[in-house]
């Protein structure tokens, strides 16, 4: 394995700032709120994981940052989810945070600490093998250390929602590029939704481009608008056309 660059964290009135892109990891408002808005609600997860039934569910998700989509998701999962299901949340990220780091960031959510302890329990493991099991085997977390596009290359297992999370596209520009969308495209099935806080033009015609309905919504907080939808097909390539939804839509 190649080594690995930790994230540069510079820590700004109590909140983790990523110096190498002069970005924030959540929103300054309320990160937990943001989450729930941006990636659950985008994603109409609550409403799918009760009304459908599934033996696994798979999330893929750009940018694992200091966990807390993971932890928000756990949550919900747990709560709704049929209990003999398995959620597979795999998630991409190029800089990962130290265990110091990722500790610091996630005392300020105690409210998830039942949840965020086991996990980084369990950190340096996931560091070390890129996956580890939580919460009574219910969740399977996975992590791809490295550049998004270039991880998700390898990645064989259908998604059957997306979280589009990472920097801003005017502050990450390499992560957002048509390639990305298209390997999102060839890890999709029919009805796999996406969200993402971002609604650039880039990353709007990007996903369209790949075969993906993009919806526009009100954002969360300071942020006037953001994304989201679900897989149609490329009319250019009907490989995806005859994969099965193995989630809901």
């Amino acid at each position: 394995m190649r080594p690995i660059d930790n994230a540069i964290i510079e820590w700004k009135q109590g909140q983790p700032f990523a110096s190498a892109f002069q970005d924030v990891y959540f929103s300054s408002d309320n990160g937990l709120l943001e989450t729930s808005y941006v990636f659950l609600q985008g994603n109409n997860l609550a409403t799918r994981w009760q009304q459908h039934n599934f033996q696994t569910f798979t999330i893929t998700e750009t940018g694992f940052g200091t966990g807390l989509n993971f932890l928000c998701v756990a949550k919900l999962w747990l709560e709704t989810a049929p209990k003999n299901a398995i959620l597979k949340f795999i998630s991409v990220e190029k800089y990962p945070l130290t265990l110091s780091d990722i500790t610091t960031a996630l005392q300020l959510w105690p409210e998830l600490t039942t949840l965020s302890a086991p996990l980084l329990a369990q950190y340096a493991t996931l560091i070390d093998t890129r996956s580890i099991s939580l919460y009574d085997n219910r969740i399977e977390l996975n992590l791809l250390i490295g550049d998004a596009t270039e991880q998700l290359t390898h990645l064989q297992h259908q998604t059957d929602a997306w979280f589009l999370d990472g920097f801003s596209p005017a502050k990450n520009p390499d992560m957002w590029q048509p390639a990305l969308f298209k390997r999102m495209a060839k890890l999709s099935h029919l009805n796999t939704t996406f969200a993402t806080f971002s609604s650039a033009g880039i990353v709007r015609r990007g996903l369209m481009f790949a075969g993906f309905k993009v919806n526009k919504r009100a954002g969360f907080g300071k942020k006037r608008e953001m994304i989201d939808g679900y897989f149609v097909g490329n009319q250019n390539d009907s490989s995806n056309n005859s994969l099965g939804n193995t989630g809901g839509a």
